[in-house]
C-alpha cells in the first residue's frame, strides 16, 4: 500500500513540472492593440472613493460622549475552612 501511493502521489508533481516546463517554453506574443494612449489603471477596477470623513468637533458641534461608568465586580469573601 505505501508503495502504490508513493508511485500514484508522484504523478500530481510530475504534471506540476511539465507545466512549469511547457510555460517556460512558450514565447511572448506581442500585442495586437495600435497603443492608443491611456492610463495603466485595470479597466475593471474602477476608483474607490475614500470613505466619508467623520464630522469635525467644534464650538458648534456636540460635545463628545461620556466615557461609561467604571463597574467593579466585588469578589466574593473566602472564609477560612474548618477542616
Amino acid at each position: 500500500m505505501f508503495i502504490w501511493m508513493m508511485l500514484v502521489l508522484k504523478i500530481p508533481i510530475a504534471a506540476l513540472l511539465y507545466l512549469v516546463w511547457w510555460a517556460s517554453r512558450q514565447e511572448v506574443e506581442p500585442s495586437q492593440d495600435g497603443g492608443g494612449g491611456g492610463n495603466d489603471r485595470h479597466p475593471h477596477h474602477p476608483t474607490r472613493r475614500p470613505p466619508p470623513r467623520p464630522p469635525r468637533r467644534g464650538p458648534h458641534a456636540d460635545p463628545p460622549p461620556r466615557s461609561p461608568q467604571r463597574v467593579r465586580a466585588k469578589a466574593k469573601r473566602l472564609s477560612p475552612s474548618h477542616d
